[in-house]
């Protein structure tokens, strides 16, 4: 709405101050031809707007008192640090739009602080080898959440796709991946958002539970992970180079483990370390390939040997 973009252009040059029209043009998307009607419509309302050769500037001292938040960018205000975690539930706008009016509000110290910091502190959620975890649902299910909307879902499970019923009560943003914690037929449960295959708002809502507190619940939910992730474990060999790499290929409870084991006299470390199951360990063990060797249990070792001939027949010099 042209009138949004009026007062935008005001919060812009009271926070900012000169600016270019082409600034302005690429600030609210439009073109330098709009820029100039705008400000002609901004001094024909009695804003004290003036134009030199260096840009377009409000006369010193000039302050509107026109920055209350919409809904919306109240809402956004939390992910202000994150734009692209906005942008994926749909508030890049409204983001923007409640960044710009609360720097206007600031007084001129700390408005310059807060650009000091947005100019040297930026987050990144996503991890090194991939882009974070889209899906053309998350924003429909961002607003369920908010709305307390009931959601009929098509959910690409381990196994096969099956058809839940949930009620949306928040979603977590971990390691670039977000995930829905709803009620379903079988409790609260979290769902990976990226594997809904359909989804469909219904037109029934439901109530808060009393008492739920979506941040110490997510809390749980990783402490029960963790304690079940760890279901055995292996005695094993590991070069000082593995032990050096186990942090960050197979997390700190593995190297905490290692780091306690015992030195041998050619240098490598007998350590009995955490594992999940043999088909997972044995894809992390693969990875320290000649670094590590594995002693037990049995099944593994001979699951590693197997792959371990396989990749020899497959690489043999011909």
């Amino acid at each position: 709405m042209r009138a949004d973009r009026l007062l935008s252009l005001v919060l812009l040059l009271q926070s900012r101050g000169r600016q270019t029209a082409a600034q302005l043009a690429a600030e609210a998307g439009v073109s330098m031809r709009t820029i100039y009607r705008d400000v002609q419509a901004l001094g024909a309302a009695g804003i004290p707007i003036y134009a030199d050769p260096t840009g377009y500037a409000l006369v010193d001292g000039y302050r509107t008192q026109l920055t209350g938040l919409t809904a919306a960018e109240a809402r956004g205000l939390v992910l202000a640090g994150l734009p692209g975690v906005a942008a994926d539930l749909g508030l890049a706008e409204a983001v923007a739009a409640a960044q710009l009016k609360l720097s206007a509000a600031l007084p001129q110290a700390l408005r310059e602080r807060a650009d000091r910091m947005r100019q040297r502190f930026h987050l990144d959620a996503p991890g090194w080898y991939e882009d974070g975890d889209g899906s053309d649902h998350l924003a429909t299910v961002a607003d369920a959440v908010w709305h307390q909307q009931v959601l009929a879902v098509r959910y690409d499970g381990w196994t096969a796709l099956a058809e839940h019923r949930l009620e949306p009560y928040g979603l977590v943003l971990k390691a670039g991946k977000w995930y829905l914690v709803a009620r379903g037929d079988r409790g609260v449960r979290t769902f990976r958002v990226s594997q809904i295959r359909e989804l469909t708002v219904l037109p029934e809502t439901f109530t808060w539970p009393d008492g739920f507190d979506l941040v110490a619940h997510w809390n749980a939910h990783i402490a029960d992970f963790r304690s079940r992730l760890h279901r055995g474990d292996a005695l094993v060999r590991l070069a000082p180079q593995a032990v050096e790499r186990l942090p960050h290929l197979m997390g700190r409870a593995v190297a905490d483990a290692a780091a306690a084991g015992e030195v041998q006299p050619d240098g490598w470390v007998l350590a009995r370390v955490p594992i999940e199951t043999d088909d997972h360990a044995q894809m992390q063990f693969l990875r320290l390939g000649a670094q590590v060797e594995i002693l037990e249990p049995e099944s593994l070792r001979l699951r590693v040997a197997a792959t371990v001939a396989a990749l020899s027949d497959l690489y043999q010099l011909r």
